[in-house]
């Protein structure tokens, strides 16, 4: 080329791309220079959806999300709490929450699902989140009390369904768990869920062929080892019966990773970080 010629632009750019592809290459190879969201891509990811038993942001409580993440190897997997206070089985999956997670679950990732605490009241009640009861396909349509629209209402079982179905045809892994107890007791042990929404999540969790961890019954247990004036003080204080404060929370999170070693053949326990540590 004629030194004194000067080059088509679009040489130009090329020549200038080329140089920064080869200035990113070689930084990637001497290991600099990597996109973070390149490296958090190539882990799985464990999703929390459920409501603020499982993630709280009311100042001095906690949510058991929150202290599970430490119980992970978090260089092997990456943990994502998108659980919503005040939300049901019915109004995560209503309000888009569901469809925010879903766009972003990959083959190979996990998803623990915990609902129940306000699933129950009636349909069409204050801000409308109850869902029906049960496992059933019956669907309920209503005018939602807020938004004045139609909605058709479906069982507590058939969201989890939803739930569970989605994940897997993402290539994902979805574990039901039975809703932690609330601080209520009669004759010296813990009110279970075993009749209702615990219930209601072994079914769905069964009739999806999905894993199933009764955290209900596992927390139950624990609350009643401790003594019912120690949860009281130390797991909930004085003025609620549903919210943990963070000793409660690091408890409930003890009794998820022990659920999750317990699931034969379930690939996420290759994933906790050792022995739960367990601060009662």
């Amino acid at each position: 080329m004629n030194p004194g010629k000067k080059r088509p632009v679009s040489a130009r750019r090329t020549r200038r791309a080329l140089l920064r592809l080869g200035t990113v290459l070689a930084a990637s190879a001497a290991g600099f220079g990597t996109p973070a969201r390149a490296v958090d891509d190539a882990k799985p990811t464990l999703w929390l959806i459920g409501d603020s038993t499982v993630n709280n942001g009311t100042r001095g409580q906690m949510g058991w999300g929150k202290p599970l993440a430490a119980l992970f190897d978090l260089a092997k997997i990456k943990v994502e709490n998108r659980a919503r206070g005040g939300r049901s089985s019915r109004t995560y999956f209503t309000e888009g929450l569901w469809d925010q997670v879903l766009a972003a679950i990959k083959p190979g990732d996990f998803l623990l699902i915990q609902f129940g605490h306000n699933d129950g009241g009636p349909l069409t009640g204050g801000t409308g989140r109850a869902s029906l009861k049960g496992n059933g396909d019956e669907v309920r349509e209503i005018t939602h009390p807020t938004t004045g629209k139609p909605e058709s209402v479906h069982s507590f079982g058939w969201y989890l369904r939803r739930y569970l179905a989605d994940a897997r045809a993402r290539g994902a892994t979805g574990i039901v768990l039975s809703p932690v107890p609330r601080n209520i007791w009669k004759e010296g042990r813990v009110a279970r869920a075993a009749n209702d929404y615990g219930k209601w999540a072994a079914e769905a969790a069964k009739l999806a062929g999905a894993p199933f961890i009764d955290l209900n019954e596992l927390v139950a247990k624990r609350y009643e080892e401790a003594g019912e004036a120690r949860v009281a003080a130390e797991y909930f204080g004085p003025t609620d019966h549903t919210h943990t404060l963070a000793a409660g929370a690091d408890v409930n999170a003890a009794a998820v990773a022990a659920g999750i070693r317990a699931l034969e053949g379930c690939p996420l326990r290759g994933y906790l970080a050792g022995p739960s540590p367990n601060r009662e």
